[in-house]
């Protein structure tokens, strides 16, 4: 197993913290090797930052990504600038309200700005985030990525980041289901 996943957004997003969490739960909560690799611009919120996250069940021997098997967009310019890189049977997942994909490739969106919002806190979209891309690409457990999340957000906030969390996690399993059934030729809603 070796995935190598580029998460890119602008300043104040949380980009960095959500790759943290994405590979300190590899390590520690799945026993995989990880490696973490981040960059932003000299502007502490508004400038481009992105983490780069690389899981695997053996040695990792340059932590740099040109290539991810994975790329999650919270931003245009961040979509922009990465986008190209992308594996051809990559998968992309973009914040869809603030990511338009140009191209018309399959990816999977989610408002995780508007669901943070609606949680109280704009500032947890990144953990919204976490939890769908935790179930999407199955990268990290849930298990490891729910108790990662705990050990790295501020006392205090911890039961609002695990509901943000469950609340991109579920958010991806209905997209999942949904996208299962249109697989299967079924049309409408079904429980």
């Amino acid at each position: 197993m070796y995935k190598q996943i580029t998460i890119t957004g602008f300043g104040g997003q949380g980009v960095v913290l959500a790759g943290r969490i994405v590979g300190q739960a590899a390590a520690i909560g799945d026993s995989l090797e990880s490696t973490l690799v981040q960059s932003y611009g000299p502007e502490s919120r508004g400038g481009a930052c992105s983490a780069q996250v690389t899981i695997a069940d053996g040695p990792i021997y340059f932590p740099y990504i040109q290539n991810p098997d994975i790329l999650v967009c919270m931003s245009q310019s961040g979509y922009d600038k990465q986008y190209p890189s992308l594996k051809k049977e990559g998968v992309l997942i973009v914040e869809q309200d603030l990511v338009k994909p140009t191209d018309g490739r399959d990816h999977f969106a989610i408002p995780c700005t508007r669901f943070a919002e609606e949680l109280g806190n704009k500032m947890m979209a990144n953990i919204i985030m976490v939890g769908f891309l935790a179930a999407i690409t199955e990268a990290v457990s849930l298990d490891a990525a729910r108790a990662t999340v705990a050990e790295s957000v501020p006392k205090g906030t911890v039961e609002k980041n695990l509901k943000a969390f469950d609340r991109g996690w579920e958010f991806a399993q209905a997209t999942l289901k949904g996208r299962r059934h249109k697989a299967a030729g079924q049309i409408g809603v079904v429980a």
